[in-house]
């Protein structure tokens, strides 16, 4: 977790490091990432990049939970309680056009193809919420997955998830 060292420093300060953040987790998978391009871009020592982050894959966490807040944000997250198809087909499109339109869609596509099972999610637990509604979420996340590595398969993509989740919500032929 980032430290309060690090949220009492200048919002300039702050982003000049989450911009150093954001270029070496955009071009570099976790696995092979490092601190020293991290220091030298954001221009701060080492000892102070251990300061504010345990280690890379707490700097990483950090970074990534912001884009996600940020990508979010425009998002309206309020299921109706029944499954709607068109209601997860806007969800999954607004992501999709939000995580291209920022500046975190380089990261956001590393984490979905190298980094993503390195790093611990907050996962929702599938015993806490209906089959029907964990099925949407993975089908959900996965579609989100297969057009940002290969943009253009988002029309094939968001077909299959409509059939899909329209037959979860027995709306479409077995």
């Amino acid at each position: 977790m980032v430290s309060t060292t690090f949220t009492h420093l200048s919002n300039e300060k702050q982003t000049k490091i989450r911009q150093a953040l954001l270029k070496e987790f955009s071009e570099q998978p976790l696995a092979i990432a490092q601190v020293a391009p991290i220091v030298k871009t954001a221009g701060i020592a080492r000892g102070a990049f251990y300061k504010y982050f345990d280690d890379l894959i707490d700097a990483y966490k950090y970074l990534y939970g912001i884009a996600m807040q940020d990508i979010h944000s425009d998002i309206h997250n309020k299921a109706s309680g029944q499954l709607d198809p068109q209601f997860y087909l806007n969800q999954v499109e607004a992501f999709v056009k939000g995580a291209q339109d920022s500046q975190y869609f380089g990261l956001i596509k590393m984490h979905l193809m190298k980094n993503e099972s390195l790093v611990s999610q907050d996962n929702v637990d599938p015993t806490t919420v209906s089959s029907q509604e964990w099925a949407t979420m993975i089908l959900s996340h996965e579609a989100i997955k297969e057009i940002v590595i290969n943009p253009k398969e988002q029309p094939i993509v968001m077909q299959r998830l409509a059939e899909a989740l329209n037959l979860l919500a027995g709306k479409g032929k077995k």
